[in-house]
């Protein structure tokens, strides 16, 4: 794995410059660095080497030397496509997958991706042309920034890099932080830095004589097989899997894989016997620590286990240090305890595979169990009625059964934003120092409900998901997190052969009264003990509702919501009314709390010039550890925004000036819905012109996040409420 970057224009002390955006990114790749400069560009390198250790350094060159490339990641199939290539002509001069990229480029140019089996993040220079192409992989495994400045390109692995240009100027994004404040992540491709952007997975981009232009050439599309038996469907995934991990073991290092209690991970491992797993977890309980179910079933599975118990301490210590590393502000908890158990596996290897995009490709979330338990209910009664419901709802203490009513009232693409929704807007509106900012989050869900509009709601959850939860949250934290240990984190379900299969799977072999990622795990179970194929989805739970009911860190938590960086954006009183009510147990408010100190943490090391390690909270003193048995299970979940565009459609031309999103392609017109009343609003182009359009939308009303972690059974719950209605109303269900 490794880390990119590069700028073009004449600029003073141009080796300097790039020596510094490549310094900065060392953490991607400690092993070795390299630079590529001409009059016109600068290109920078930093290498974790993994495939061909003795002549894979970068920057590559072509056999004419006119084409230059840096690159991050890695492809799969590369043995396969340099003997293809090697059949029409091209020489090589390394056994790297780097140089099979850019002979791929050299023979198929924008058509290469078809052919290409991999995660990856690349820029190639084109001496003759002086043009730069950049792309990104499918599902957006790997990151990759750009920006303009005056005319000019700036580009990177990670933002920080960017940073350092010395004519960039940091400006801070607020549209943002609007965003972050209902997602707790940012939405692609903004970003918390005005005019810096994230190209978008599935994306590529040229760069020629000051324009930047951008194309879509992946979309996740689901296409199920409805004639698909249950036999078939299983049949398959275990036969894709089974060479999708193997192909991603590929390497000439040694290979490691995490391992937790789930299936994902638990599945992943199976096919690890003899090598070396992984596992982290919090000293509160079974509810926060997986360590003892993933020792056991590392004897069952025969691996060799390593396992860290992380401290609060630890934890808090580490919250600067993550934020840095991650560029801009995650609420997400899980991704400390990342930082944890990759920091762990680096000490041991430096090649990692994980169980990220399960969830997303085959339906594991629970959340998407909604739309078929709601379906009758949303059918029986009328939709003014249901509204009514959940008003009253909404008035009644936190009662098991009270959110699955209040999520009830609406159609999906009214409420459904993802698997976290923070806040809306009006607390938004109440919360900032600048009430003008806050939005509707659901104006950034639109064009890919637009785009999903013809799936059932299951699947639409699940598209949604990939382009925005998946990227924004879960493969943004993977990546960071494991290059600040210098680690390389594969992911064999985010496949683009893996997702062919998802792709087909009718929507019942995903999602249904049974489980969740029903047909996976029925494959996982060839594999591993039922216990563990069949356990129920528990995400990666940190104890921070429990942490903010103890007063040490009640206090650190104040302190930062005095701090003069609150009183910029936020007003004081209603966030210390937020921790108090959590601290006398009147609310749950843990992860409202927690997405504004993330913010304040973040804010302070890129805007304030505070370093992260002066930003540790104080040792908390010795005391016996916090029962967790009575809190309530949390998730803390996400997604992100994602770009338009069939891939092969009209290109995209993506601004860098006078714009705060890129440009999206015209859209489809939504279909008419029958329930609530429609409304425009105007969309304009940021292509320069100021042109708008009229897009149809639903107008949203100001609701409170809605949780999507009640404990009990919602067949159970609705089947009683079920009865209940009947008696009032008359049925005519089919």
């Amino acid at each position: 794995m490794c880390g990119i970057c590069g700028f073009t224009g004449k600029l003073e002390q141009r080796q300097d410059v790039i020596q510094k955006m490549t310094e900065v990114i060392t953490h991607r790749g400690p092993d070795s660095d390299g630079v590529y400069m001409d009059d016109y560009i600068a290109m920078g390198f930093r290498r974790l080497s993994i495939i061909d250790l003795e002549t894979g350094d970068q920057p590559i060159y072509n056999e004419d030397g006119n084409l230059v490339l840096t690159y991050n990641g890695e492809i799969y199939n590369y043995k396969e496509l340099k003997k293809e290539l090697e059949e029409k002509g091209h020489r090589f001069s390394t056994t790297s997958d780097s140089e099979v990229l850019l002979h791929a480029f050299e023979e198929w140019s924008e058509d290469m991706f078809e052919h290409l089996r991999g995660m990856f993040a690349f820029a190639i220079y084109n001496k003759d042309t002086k043009a730069v192409f950049l792309a990104r992989d499918f599902f957006g495994i790997k990151p990759l920034h750009y920006t303009l400045i005056g005319d000019d390109l700036c580009y990177a692995s990670e933002i920080k890099s960017i940073l350092e240009h010395p004519d960039f100027m940091k400006r801070f994004n607020d549209k943002a932080l609007d965003a972050y404040l209902s997602f707790q992540f940012v939405p692609q491709p903004m970003t918390f830095f005005k005019d810096v952007y994230c190209l978008l997975p599935g994306h590529y981009m040229w760069y020629r004589d000051g324009v930047v232009e951008t194309q879509r050439y992946f979309e996740a599309k689901f296409k199920p097989d409805m004639e698909m038996t249950e036999e078939e469907a299983v049949n398959k995934i275990e036969q894709v899997f089974e060479n999708s991990v193997e192909a991603h073991k590929i390497a000439d290092v040694e290979v490691g894989c995490f391992l937790s209690s789930g299936v994902d991970s638990s599945y992943v491992a199976s096919y690890f016997e003899g090598q070396k797993t992984f596992t982290v977890g919090f000293d509160f309980g079974e509810k926060y620590n997986e360590i003892d179910w993933a020792k056991s079933l590392s004897e069952k599975i025969g691996v060799e286990h390593h396992e860290k118990l992380i401290s609060s301490e630890e934890f808090w210590a580490a919250v600067p240090k993550v934020q840095y590393h991650m560029d801009q502000p995650l609420a997400d908890p899980s991704c400390i305890a990342l930082y944890f158990v990759t920091k762990l596996a680096s000490e041991y290897v430096k090649v990692v595979l994980s169980g990220e995009g399960a969830d997303e490709l085959f339906g594991g979330y629970t959340c998407y169990n909604d739309p078929r338990v709601f379906k009758w209910y949303q059918k029986i009664v009328p939709y003014f009625l249901r509204r009514a419901i959940g008003w009253v709802c909404k008035k009644l203490p936190d009662i098991k059964g009270r959110d699955y009513l209040i999520r009830a009232t609406h159609p999906l693409e009214k409420r459904y934003i993802g698997n976290a929704y923070m806040y809306d807007e009006k607390q938004k509106k109440a919360l900032l120092k600048n009430p003008e900012i806050a939005s509707d989050p659901a104006r950034l869900t639109r064009r890919n409900y637009t785009r999903a509009r013809r799936y059932d709601d299951e699947t639409k959850m699940q598209y949604l998901d990939i382009n925005m939860w998946m990227v924004g949250d879960i493969l943004l934290k993977a990546d960071r997190m494991s290059m600040a240990n210098s680690l390389e984190l594969r992911v064999p379900f985010l496949d683009k052969e893996v997702f062919e299969v998802a792709a087909t799977l009718p929507t019942p072999l995903r999602v249904n009264k049974y489980n969740t990622k029903y047909a996976m795990r029925k494959a996982a179970a060839r594999h591993l003990p039922d216990e563990v194929a069949e356990k129920p989805k528990l995400g990666f739970p940190v104890p921070t509702r429990v942490w903010l009911r103890d007063e040490h860190y009640y206090h650190v938590v104040k302190d930062m919501f005095m701090s003069t960086t609150a009183e910029k954006f936020f007003n004081t009183e209603l966030l210390l009314n937020y921790l108090d009510d959590h601290f006398e147990g009147k609310e749950d408010n843990s992860r409202k709390i927690w997405t504004i100190y993330v913010f304040l943490v973040w804010y302070q090391i890129y805007f304030g010039a505070v370093a992260p390690e002066d930003l540790k909270p104080a040792e908390k003193p010795a005391a016996p550890a916090v029962s967790a048995e009575t809190e309530e299970q949390g998730e803390d979940e996400v997604f992100e925004e994602e770009e338009n565009g069939e891939a092969g459609e009209t290109k995209v031309f993506t601004p860098v000036k006078g714009g705060d999103a890129a440009e999206e392609e015209p859209q489809e017109e939504a279909e008419k819905e029958a329930e609530p009343e429609q409304v425009y609003e105007d969309i304009f182009s940021s292509s320069g012109k100021g042109t708008a359009r009229r897009v149809k939308v639903e107008e949203e009303e100001d609701e409170a996040p809605i949780s999507f972690t009640d404990d009990i059974d919602p067949d159970d719950f609705f089947a009683s409420l079920k009865d209940k209605l009947r008696e009032n109303f008359d049925s005519d269900e089919e």
